[in-house]
């Protein structure tokens, strides 16, 4: 369809639709101001879509009124003269105004109160003229006074499809094989592959990353994928919202949590069209809850590479802005941008930290309102977007985050087994003894991990890893290879966070026992005590009828 894809087809319907009603204002957030300009322009000469064509007038502080691209009224270069001419202007016509919203106040300036005033005043008359008339607001950022906020109708306008892409790579390809300056090794596929890897950009970043593949070896050709894609991550980190992870970290380097990798594992390509043979949708997500330093985080960054799928992390405190509206349209773009780039993966990490504190009142409602629109989005969503969300605190999570619908599932990660703790010391053992002189007469077998195991019984994650690099400092520190009692010696000297937080892993552990799965598989969990009953036992065989009618399994 190339750029009259769905994505564009249903905005110019849309927008159709509200210019056919007279809406008097709409408002585009986007950085695109040309190519919503050029939609807007081929929306006002369709007949099919509006019946009475209309001429199309852009508005700047710099050129005043202009038609299509001709020099500016120069008496309409003030926002106040501006608004004056649209309401004389007699002939069918749209009007877009461009960074208006610098006049309705933002980053600490006030707004022009005459100016909202005159935009108020207009309604009528947009509404009732003989000619149909339309003002529409061009921004690269939402900002509405209270005052407006009935009379202006947001329109979304998304970013660029993979068709729109995947144009603009083609024209580029024939300029560069005409001029013969660029070699071009691609065949369709590759096109498509490159054209996906730009997914989330705008059409002129997009343009900028594949003008840079070309031109840092004279050639384009698949390995510029990941010239692409690094283009992509500066792009995305310049938001300060989300920020792109390059992880290496794969399942395998994650110690234990079986129960939750082969629940992970099982969902792995659901979001391509093999997957739809068996109707099954898109999962949503999961929210991982447990002790800290259990290994929440890198389940998140080991998806990543397991599913092949980038990963975006979602910093909660940058949703927040001073500036009012703001915290909203932040959050509406960082939508955006993941499900532009979709299949990807949203990682949210101690996602109570942003939306703890709802019931108070000391923000207006911002709070509520980002929560609000988050929620809706996590029910309704139909891009292939997997969220992750982490948290330390689940009791501070609002419960209608918790319920059915909004994660596929709630895994609980307790303190790692004595099994956990053999492969998690494997793991970070085998990561950082790699030099002959280190490992010296030192030999990891199951012997020397089941006994370093049997003795952090209550340690998590985090801490055995550091009683690894505490036993590596102390060899390093005497120039010597390391030693098995190097590892005891730190162990001895770490008091453990089931010691230090006894209580509060007690209060986590009972919130989790009725409402989440157990990470850990039914196997490596013998070692609990038994008055430390852990998360939700798999059904007996008198359940099972029970469990297919509604119950829900634990183990995968």
């Amino acid at each position: 369809m190339k750029m009259s894809e769905q994505t564009i087809t249903d905005f110019k319907t849309n927008l159709s639709n509200l210019l056919k009603a007279r809406f008097p204002y709409l408002y585009i957030a986007t950085w695109e101001e040309e190519r919503a300009v050029a939609v807007i322009q081929s929306v006002a000469e369709d007949v099919s879509l509006i019946k009475t064509s209309r001429k199309v007038f852009t508005w700047s502080v710099t050129k005043g009124l202009s038609e299509n691209g001709e020099k500016g009224k120069e008496e309409t270069k003030t926002p106040i003269k501006a608004l004056e001419f649209i309401e004389r202007y007699s002939e069918p016509a749209i009007f877009i105004l461009k960074d208006f919203h610098v006049y309705f106040g933002t980053n600490g300036r006030p707004s022009d109160i005459q100016l909202i005033r005159k935009v108020r005043d207009l309604v009528p008359t947009l509404k009732q003229s003989p000619s149909p008339k339309n003002v529409i607001f061009v921004s690269p950022s939402l900002v509405l006074p209270d005052d407006l906020q009935k009379d202006v109708t947001i329109v979304d306008f998304d970013l660029p499809s993979f068709f729109e892409i995947k144009y603009v790579l083609d024209e580029m390809i024939y300029a560069n094989q005409k001029s013969g300056r660029i070699v071009i090794n691609l065949n369709e596929e590759e096109k498509e592959r490159l054209a996906k890897a730009a997914l989330g950009l705008t059409l002129q970043e997009a343009e900028n990353a594949f003008a840079r593949a070309m031109v840092e070896d004279g050639r384009l050709d698949i390995n510029d994928v990941e010239v692409i894609m690094e283009e992509k991550r500066q792009i995305i980190k310049k938001s300060g919202i989300l920020e792109y992870i390059k992880s290496d970290l794969r399942m395998e380097d994650v110690g234990g949590l079986e129960n939750l990798k082969r629940w992970l594992k099982k969902r792995n390509k659901s979001w391509l069209e093999s997957a739809q043979k068996y109707g099954l949708p898109a999962p949503k997500g999961v929210l991982i809850t447990g002790v800290p330093g259990c290994g929440k985080s890198l389940i998140a960054k080991s998806i990543s590479a397991m599913w092949q799928l980038p990963l975006l992390r979602l910093d909660m405190g940058k949703i927040f802005s001073g500036v009012v509206g703001s915290s909203e349209e932040n959050m509406r773009k960082a939508i955006q941008t993941v499900e532009a780039i979709a299949p990807s993966i949203l990682w949210i990490d101690e996602i109570e930290k942003g939306f703890s504190g709802l019931s108070s009142t000391g923000d207006s409602g911002t709070s509520s309102r980002i929560f609000g629109t988050f929620l809706t989005w996590m029910q309704e969503k139909t891009k292939p977007v997997f969220v992750v969300a982490t948290a330390n605190n689940i009791h501070s999570l609002p419960a209608e985050l918790l319920r059915k619908g909004r994660f596929d599932e709630i895994f609980f990660v307790d303190l790692p087994t004595l099994n956990e703790r053999m492969e998690i010391f494997k793991v970070h053992i085998k990561k950082r003894l790699n030099n002959p002189h280190v490992i010296g007469q030192f030999e990891l077998n199951d012997r020397v991990l089941e006994e370093l195991a049997q003795l952090t019984e209550g340690y998590v994650g985090a801490e055995v890893e550091q009683i690894v690099i505490s036993a590596l400092f102390e060899a390093f520190s005497e120039d010597r290879s390391i030693e098995l009692n190097d590892f005891i010696k730190a162990i001895q000297n770490t008091v453990p966070l089931s010691v230090t937080q006894a209580e509060q892993i007690h209060s986590i552990r009972e919130w989790a026992n009725i409402r989440a799965v157990a990470a850990t598989p039914k196997e490596d969990r013998s070692e609990y005590k038994s008055e430390v009953k852990l998360v939700k036992e798999p059904p007996s065989e008198a359940e099972d009828v029970r469990m297919a009618r509604g119950g829900r399994a634990v183990d995968f």
